[in-house]
């Protein structure tokens, strides 16, 4: 386990400030609870800095995961957040989208969210951007990229795709065996 080199920091602050935006500073300067960034084999996990520092007494290869997976590196160099990061980017969410419970089966199975499905959403999200999706009951479900703008989206046919999915709590079930590998 190691720390983040500058360029791979860059890279992980890019893609978690999609969908958090400026509230990536609370990630980074918790002064109560500190936590770091690791890097171990390809995944790169959020850890209390206490247990990071315990952490290095273990040996790499008998370190299966230590704190919350963010995501993982690409061999091409690229970040893939993991669903694992859904517990952090839904408490610091900058764009939400909450489906209403007919659309929530249909989400959780990996298809994307279609207008007819969308209960509310933010005000001001933009085309392309980083999106939350919550059931009405504030449970957080997955994330993804809006496909229209809210302006946009209030027009649409209830056919038509409001958020393209990126990752939903589905995965836990339908991926368990590649999920932690």
């Amino acid at each position: 386990m190691r720390q983040l080199t500058e360029e791979e920091t860059r890279v992980v602050f890019e893609k978690l400030a999609a969908y958090i935006g400026r509230n990536i500073s609370y990630l980074v300067d918790n002064k109560e609870n500190p936590h770091v960034f690791r890097l171990q084999k390809d995944r790169v996990y959020y850890v209390p800095d206490s247990v990071a520092k315990l952490a290095t007494s273990v040996a790499r290869p008998n370190l299966m995961s230590v704190g919350i997976c963010l995501g993982k590196f690409t061999k091409t160099g690229k970040f893939r957040l993991h669903i694992t990061a859904l517990s952090i980017l839904a408490q610091h969410a900058k764009y939400k989208i909450w489906i209403k419970q007919n659309g929530e089966m249909p989400f959780l199975y990996g298809n994307h969210v279609l207008k007819a499905h969308v209960g509310k959403m933010s005000d001001d999200i933009p085309e392309h951007a980083g999106v939350i999706v919550f059931s009405m009951h504030d449970a957080p479900l997955g994330f993804g990229v809006s496909a229209r703008s809210t302006s946009e989206a209030r027009n649409l046919p209830p056919t038509a795709i409001v958020a393209f999915r990126q990752a939903d709590i589905g995965e836990y079930l339908r991926d368990e065996d590649t999920l932690f590998t």
